[in-house]
């Protein structure tokens, strides 16, 4: 029987396969950008990275169920999902930034159960499984364990955002500002780069006003599994809040007590 484990490895392989594929394509004179129905944007990169990572889950586990950004979902009756993001921060993509990543999360039974984050122009990985501990590769050097920051102190906390124009639109903007008033720096460009700092150290928060599916269920694993947490706003672990906030374990009811009585999500 094919474990979470095996997944784990095939999502790695997947995540690897699929940055090639959108580095090919980065920082190319040429690349032709389309606006979705949400006008947020969208490459061949994006498409091409997500039908390769689709076409091998389902030659691998024909009975996955698949929910993919740019494609329709494929059904499923194994008790497993994929949920992929083929490239997290394509803004940061077509203006030739490093900070975006190849997003594959694995839910078994509504659960989230792994995920791996690859920022492809960093050649960096951080992946986790329930139970396995949350594991970071630079380059070629080994995989080795990470753990969130221990920090208890929001005045000495690194919080990561992303586009302030995305708190305005949601009208959430007073919700960062009381954050940021609190912390001892705040950086922008974030997407789930901004999450992984935070699941290996290197940040305390990274909060997000807007967040679909398949942006933050790869990160519920890896920042559970550094010591972390990955939530919704209010606090519950979910892929359906519509936004996300990953903040180190001490910080955690501090922040979403700023955090949750903001305004709803408004999708604009």
């Amino acid at each position: 029987m094919t474990t979470l484990s095996q997944r784990l490895q095939s999502a790695l392989q997947l995540s690897h396969d699929a940055g090639l594929i959108i580095l090919q394509h980065y920082q190319s004179d040429g690349l032709l950008v389309e606006s979705k129905s949400d006008e947020s944007p969208v490459t061949i990169a994006d498409r091409d990275a997500e039908l390769l990572i689709r076409s091998r889950i389902q030659q691998l586990y024909p009975e996955d169920a698949i929910l993919g950004e740019e494609f329709p979902s494929v059904p499923g009756r194994s008790g497993y999902r994929w949920i992929i993001d083929p490239i997290d921060g394509t803004k940061a993509f077509v203006h030739g930034i490093p900070l975006f990543g190849t997003l594959i999360g694995i839910e078994f039974e509504d659960r989230m159960a792994a995920g791996v984050c690859r920022l492809p122009a960093l050649n960096e990985v951080v992946y986790a499984a329930d139970g396995s501990g949350c594991w970071w590769q630079l380059g070629e050097q080994p995989p080795r364990q990470t753990h969130a920051s221990t920090t208890t102190s929001l005045s000495d906390a690194r919080l990561m955002f992303t586009e302030p124009t995305h708190w305005r639109k949601t009208n959430r903007f007073d919700s960062i500002v009381k954050v940021m008033d609190e912390v001892r720096i705040a950086r922008g460009w974030g997407d789930c780069c901004g999450h992984v700092l935070v699941a290996t150290g290197r940040a305390e928060i990274a909060i997000d006003p807007l967040m679909s599916p398949w942006d933050i269920a790869a990160l519920i694993p890896i920042l559970r599994e550094a010591g972390a947490s990955c939530t919704d706003w209010k606090g519950n672990e979910t892929i359906h809040g519509g936004d996300g906030v990953s903040v180190c374990r001490h910080l955690r009811e501090t922040v979403i007590s700023i955090l949750r009585d903001a305004p709803p999500v408004i999708r604009n």
